[in-house]
């Protein structure tokens, strides 16, 4: 089983966004209307890239990058925004499955959920989009989380919250479980090809024993 974490196992992609924006704006950029939904499942180094080349950010990516990510961390520092059931469903499904976490997140903010959280103990790896070549809706980072667990990716199943994150782990042949964000709704028609519709990560170990 291998979780995305933005939306799904933490609530920040709202927090994403506002700190996006105010970098934005705060150097000499201008936000449109589709950059919030074109970022989401982006890569680390692809929306660095977008806030320069796209909104006019007068930084380089790297500079760009590390500016957003430093806020996050200081607002992760207190402890991240840990979804309800999160933690408990994680803990759950590891009890009979491999588990894994594949994010758009760059690896600092992975690692500090995961050690907030305690659940270093039982996700077998965590895996950054930046890591695997690609960020989402490309399947790279699902298929590079499933090697990691030496699993092939069609015997893996997924959790992911946003159109771009579900078409990834569509790509990547896997069971896709969909609990979609409410703030950033997925497209209809991409998850309509879902296994499942979740109402909250927490119901995800009702599910899986119901298919089994």
């Amino acid at each position: 089983m291998i979780f995305d974490l933005d939306g799904v196992l933490v609530d920040s992609e709202q927090q994403w966004d506002r700190v996006r924006r105010r970098v934005v704006a705060d150097n000499g950029g201008r936000w449109t209307d589709e950059a919030t939904t074109a970022m989401l499942g982006m890569s680390t180094p692809e929306w660095a890239n977008y806030l320069v080349a796209d909104l006019g950010v007068a930084l380089t990516p790297d500079q760009a990058a590390s500016t957003v990510i430093e806020e996050m961390a200081r607002g992760y520092a207190a402890g991240p925004p840990v979804l309800p059931g999160a933690v408990a469903a994680v803990r759950a499904v590891a009890a009979d499955h491999p588990v894994a976490i594949a994010s758009s997140s760059p690896p600092v903010l992975i690692s500090a959920f995961l050690s907030a959280t305690g659940l270093e103990e039982v996700v077998r790896t965590a895996v950054s989009s930046e890591q695997a070549g690609a960020g989402k809706p490309a399947p790279d980072v699902y298929l590079l989380a499933a090697r990691r667990l030496g699993v092939a990716a069609e015997a893996c199943a997924a959790v992911e919250d946003s159109t771009n994150g579900l078409r990834a782990a569509l790509a990547a042949g896997m069971t896709v479980f969909a609990v979609p964000n409410p703030h950033f709704p997925p497209d209809p028609e991409v998850l309509a090809q879902a296994t499942a519709v979740l109402n909250s990560v927490a119901d995800l170990p009702a599910a899986l024993a119901g298919q089994a």
